[in-house]
């Protein structure tokens, strides 16, 4: 019941102290002018007028609002329709101009994540980067799990550690100092003395390279450290906030390296669960390749290679290919056929930041940083220009409505009690609870499926994880830190371990696929949940029409487009709530199982003395046979389909309450909901004019786009660098 009325206990839009606040200030043209300076011209047009659009409609807005609140400041109670009126109102001028887009960057150690970054804003040196060293590690292990904050712990080197990479550095800097002009000048290319440097001044301060070992022994640290030699950070669980993911690999671990396929498992992951719908593989350094070992081990012979930089060009062409057709399998065994990621015009890139700055090698195209860049772009414009549309159309329709509360004229009787409305949306209520059965039955299937071959393989994967210890001394700490957090550890060496999550994905290989299709967009058939959602909405706003034409609207047209643009916010939210919710509905399935684990491990975790860590895996193995015996995954099943009754509960309540308010409100003026308010005539045709705006709008960035497109056809086209 919890998980209901976290959605259906909350009023539409109550009132309280809040409601006679100020709305927050305008942000300053400069800043908004500032955000536009990575946008071509074109681009720029098209996000000015966006912004001019949405700064109106705010201004708007601020005018009503202040008029509204000045007509009831006085009165003792305030009707619920003014209530309704000044709650959305509020609520439209404080939403923000744009939620961010996140975009995340997963990558091993060292793969050029901020290389990529910088090369991506145009700011060489905005993150730290130094050739082969790592200089922005900081989170050891990123991974999906069940848990609202994710703990990342940074394990510095210990004082004898430190010494010995002290005295490293300081002899590599008096090294250069003793060395001849050309052995110098190649350890400058390498980077390594200036990254000795950076140690230093960063640990002692300026000047630091200039000391030797000793007087840096006996130097106090700029910084405190901390005596247990570990700093933690905690955050939110932010590869769920990513609508994009972007997986890094450096162009030599590519082909054989783990660390990117284990992190594309879990951007796919990503996929099922949160806000991800793009998912790519980024390959960087594509600019190295050793020429005379290509054309040995080069397996295209149909042409002749004449240069290092055709052969750079052959080999990433290459490495695209096949690096698409395993990223393709993988997001087809996970998810349905139609999701959005399957339509992305590119799932892999190579990318070069380095030739991106020199261009030695490779046009700045042909580094695809600009590709990059574009796409960010794009979906930043895209977005832009819906929640403008969104936002225009929202405030169109409380404009008209507040506007007509001042109508005086006598209404057709048919449309003022709407009970033919009503009926229908009873109706079609109806329906839409059905369709939502409907589509969360097809998980059940799966489930029951996904349950058996669990109890036909946890032994198994049990064992598996516990066969570890084989020759692994340092095993037993290990497993017992698995044991205290409750089944999961992360360590700096080794594979992230979640042994409810290993226990439970025999379910998860068979749900996947339909888990994936009841939250995609498209037709409203089959599995997919939000197409029925919006065809309940287009079958009540084509409704809302009928009505209309039958009785002419002739008096109250603008409460009929208050109420369609109503129902559009109104049900245009859901979507959000609902993604938020098939996380917590497809991790219901190892969070059950950890909680019937959870004094298994409590147990094991306990044990100490000889032998400690056998007979810790023998309480492991009874608690796991003893839990699967009484009916463990049994039980995660049912979780989950609780989990999903208590969405389509959620849904539903959350249509009901709303609409319902909504019909009530604009039904009569006589019933005590309304008062004589403010005359808010000339906002209302200011807000009129900004909706026609929003054509004009829209029909300008195409036109831009189509002069710019025609433009750089008819340029000439850059001519690559030399080839060597």
């Amino acid at each position: 019941m919890a998980e209901t009325e976290d959605f259906v206990g909350q009023e539409p839009h109550p009132v309280d102290d809040d409601l006679f606040k100020e709305p927050m200030k305008k942000r300053r043209r400069s800043d908004r002018d500032q955000r536009f300076r990575a946008f071509p011209s074109v681009e720029q047009s098209a996000l000015k007028e966006y912004e001019k659009l949405e700064s109106r409609t705010r201004r708007v807005l601020s005018n009503t609002y202040q008029k509204l609140i000045q007509s009831v400041f006085l009165d003792d109670s305030i009707p619920n329709g003014v209530k309704y009126l000044i709650n959305r109102l509020l609520a439209l001028i404080e939403k923000p101009s744009l939620d961010p887009i996140y975009i995340g960057l997963f990558g091993s150690s060292g793969a050029g994540k901020s290389s990529l970054i910088n090369a991506i804003i145009q700011q060489e040196m905005f993150l730290p980067v130094s050739g082969e060293s790592i200089c922005t590690s900081c989170i050891v292990q990123v991974s999906s799990g069940c848990c609202e904050q994710y703990e990342a712990k940074i394990h510095l080197l210990s004082d004898q550690e430190w010494k010995e990479e002290l005295k490293n550095l300081t002899k590599l800097l008096h090294r250069t100092e003793e060395l001849g002009r050309e052995e110098a000048d190649k350890w400058d290319r390498d980077d390594a003395v200036e990254e000795a440097i950076w140690k230093l001044q960063i640990l002692y301060g300026n000047g630091a390279e200039r000391k030797n070992y000793e007087e840096l022994l006996r130097a106090k640290p700029k910084g405190k450290i901390p005596t247990s030699r570990i700093i933690t950070l905690k955050a939110e669980e932010t590869i769920d906030k990513c609508s994009v993911i972007w997986v890094i690999s450096d162009i030599e671990r590519v082909s054989g390296g783990r660390a990117h396929e284990n992190l594309l498992n879990e951007s796919i992951k990503a996929c099922q669960r949160g806000f991800c719908r793009d998912v790519a593989l980024v390959v960087t350094k594509s600019d190295k390749l050793h020429l005379p070992e290509y054309l040995r081990e080069r397996k295209v012979r149909n042409q002749a290679i004449q240069s290092q930089r055709e052969a750079v060009l052959e080999r990433n062409a290459v490495i695209k290919l096949q690096r698409n057709k395993i990223l393709k399998e993988k997001l087809t065994r996970k998810l349905p056929a139609d999701s959005k990621v399957h339509d992305a015009s590119d799932l892999v890139y190579t990318v070069s930041a380095q030739e991106y700055w020199q261009q030695a090698l490779l046009t700045e195209e042909e580094t695809e940083i600009p590709k990059l860049r574009e796409y960010i772009r794009k979906r930043l414009l895209d977005k832009k220009r819906r929640m403008v549309t969104k936002y225009v159309t929202e405030a169109f329709g409380l404009l008209l409505l507040t506007d007509s509360f001042n109508c005086t004229e006598n209404l057709p009787n048919e449309f003022l009690h709407m009970s033919g409305l009503r009926r229908f949306v009873e109706e079609r209520m109806q329906l839409l609870e059905k369709a939502i059965d409907q589509c969360f039955a097809h998980v059940v299937q799966p489930l029951q499926e996904g349950v058996r071959n669990a109890r036909a393989s946890y032994r198994r994967i049990l064992g598996a994880f516990l066969v570890r210890s084989r020759g692994n001394q340092g095993f037993h700490q290990t497993l017992k830190a698995v044991c205290l957090k409750n089944g999961i550890y992360a360590s700096r060496t080794l594979t992230r371990i979640d042994l409810n999550e290993a226990i439970t994905q025999p379910i998860y290989d068979q749900i996947d696929p339909v888990f994936g299709g009841i939250f995609r967009a498209g037709k409203p058939t089959g599995s997919a949940l939000m197409p029925h959602i919006d065809a309940f909405k287009h079958s009540l706003q084509e409704k809302m029409t009928e009505i209309g034409i039958r009785n002419g609207w002739k008096y109250d047209s603008c409460k009929k487009s208050f109420l369609i643009q109503e129902i559009s916010a109104i049900l245009g939210d859901m979507e959000e709530h609902i993604l938020r919710k098939k996380r917590r509905i497809y991790e219901s399935l190892t969070t059950s199982v950890q909680s019937d684990l959870k004094p298994c491990y409590e147990e094991a975790a306990q044990i100490t003395g000889k032998k400690a860590c056998e007979r810790m895996k023998d309480v492991i193995r009874r608690g796991v046979d003893q839990q699967v015996a009484e009916g463990m995954f049994e039980r995660a099943q049912e979780r989950m389909q609780h989990q999903f009754q208590q969405l389509k509960n959620g849904i539903t309540e959350k249509v009901k309450g709303s609409i319902a308010t909504m019909l009530t409100l604009a039904s009569s003026q006589g019933d005590g909901l309304y008062k004589e308010l403010a005359d808010v005539k000339s906002e209302y045709r200011e807000m009129e004019k900004l909706h026609r705006s929003l054509r004009e709008v829209a029909e300008n960035a195409v036109l831009r786009r189509g002069m710019q497109e025609f433009l750089l056809k008819m340029s000439p086209s850059k001519v690559g660098p030399p080839t060597t």
